[in-house]
């Protein structure tokens, strides 16, 4: 059973979950008006639907276990950006952000002795080690590239191969 305090901070997480899926929802409809980065915007679309995953995943864990899952609200994400390499930047930003919230859960579960949560929050920690280097390496190649558009051309193109093997891995 979860103590309160565990169900209290796990459905904060469930709603950094959600706010994460509508950021990157969001960011998949601004990059899907810009031209000639479709494979951009389905990667934005498909991490939004991937964190939406890990936010279902919490709750079922959350009701399983004897708490209650609440759907909280949430804020309006950004709906725009100066340029793709911004919205990148802020997609780091964001996962970074995501990992500093489940270090704080796994230091709560192993202070309240809950092993069962910290056993599960072990697939968040490696979810999001794997998340922060991928937004990293994207980072990366959008630094080298710069302004050029026929590098943007073939990040496009890398893109999608970066995210198949990303969701092949799951």
């Amino acid at each position: 059973m979860l103590s309160k305090n565990m169900q209290a901070a796990l459905n904060e997480q469930v709603k950094i979950e959600a706010q994460s899926s509508q950021v990157y929802l969001a960011m998949a409809s601004w990059s899907e008006i810009q031209p000639g980065i479709d494979n951009v915007t389905q990667f934005f679309y498909n991490h939004s639907d991937e964190e939406r995953m890990h936010m279902l995943k919490l709750i079922h864990f959350i009701n399983e276990r004897g708490g209650f899952a609440m759907i909280p609200a949430l804020e309006q994400p950004a709906l725009t950006y100066p340029s793709i390499i911004h919205a990148f930047k802020e997609l780091l930003k964001h996962e970074i952000m995501v990992s500093e919230s489940i270090n704080k859960l796994v230091d709560i579960a192993l202070n309240e002795k809950d092993y069962a949560t910290h056993n599960f929050l072990q697939w968040y920690v490696a979810e999001q080690i794997e998340e922060e280097a991928l937004a990293r390496t994207l980072n990366e190649k959008l630094e080298m590239i710069g302004d050029e558009k026929s590098g943007l051309y073939l990040f496009d193109k890398d893109i999608l191969n970066v995210s198949i093997a990303s969701s092949n891995d799951e």
